[in-house]
């Protein structure tokens, strides 16, 4: 939601309109306006504004034209901030088995997470053999929508063997950093397998996507120093998105 409107400075030389434009720019960096967020009617904004209806429109058509907002005429209608263009795909390396978090860094992005599911449940068969414990034993699953930029990109599952007070931290970071700093496994090799899927609806809904849209999974067991396997994963990426590389006949640097 909009924040309190700044007061206009007079006779500075800088026209009313651009007051404006810089604010509601600066609102929406700040994160104050989101994406699909509807702007004050015309009438009230530019009464909370002290300017013209006029003033204030050439404000907002000059954002419109920018696209930075979208109007839409009619009683529903209004002016709303625009959804960003796509930019272009985020490269994710899996050479050195760097996680998201670090993989978004080296893009310049700011990883976010959001938590869709953390709990201790009997291991399915595949977490099971990859994890080797007994089918059914008890496993952490910890399920999580990764974005950057605040655009979703991919959906995680993981699987942890059941490593006490793990659920109680913060999972919302890296967790290979979390398996390291707390129980000394942090994962130094995997084994990743990339198929090409089609989006399921609930998928599709975390990922902002339609249903029956091009995935990429990948599989993951990933292992400890020694061998010790600590995480089965199952990842969702959007290929609009992301652009996932592997690279050959290089030595894999050591996984930050």
């Amino acid at each position: 939601m909009v924040g309190t409107p700044p007061e206009l400075e007079r006779g500075t030389g800088v026209p009313a309109h651009v007051q404006i434009e810089r604010w509601l720019l600066d609102s929406i960096a700040g994160g104050e306006l989101a994406p699909g967020d509807r702007l004050p009617g015309e009438r009230e904004l530019a009464g909370r504004l002290g300017v013209s209806r006029m003033t204030l429109r050439q404000a907002l058509a000059t954002l419109e034209r920018d696209g930075v907002l979208l109007r839409v005429p009619g009683r529903s209608g209004g002016a709303f901030v625009a959804e960003p263009p796509p930019g272009p795909r985020i490269e994710c390396d899996l050479t050195g088995l760097a996680g998201f978090t670090e993989q978004m860094r080296r893009a310049h992005l700011r990883a976010e997470a959001r938590i869709l599911r953390a709990a201790t449940v009997p291991a399915p068969a595949a977490a099971a053999v990859a994890l080797g414990v007994p089918a059914g034993e008890p496993v952490h699953e910890v399920a999580r929508v990764r974005s950057a930029g605040r655009s979703p990109v991919a959906l995680e599952r993981s699987y942890f063997p059941a490593l006490p007070g793990l659920l109680d931290q913060d999972l919302t970071g890296s967790l290979y950093d979390l398996l390291a700093a707390r129980y000394d496994l942090r994962p130094r090799t995997a084994v990743e397998h990339l198929d090409p899927v089609v989006a399921e609806p609930g998928d599709a809904a975390e990922l902002g996507i339609e249903a029956g849209a091009p995935l990429m999974l990948i599989e993951r067991t990933a292992y400890a120093a020694g061998g010790v396997p600590v995480e089965y994963a199952l990842d969702l990426f959007r290929p609009d998105r992301v652009r996932i590389s592997v690279r050959s006949g290089v030595t894999a640097p050591p996984a930050p």
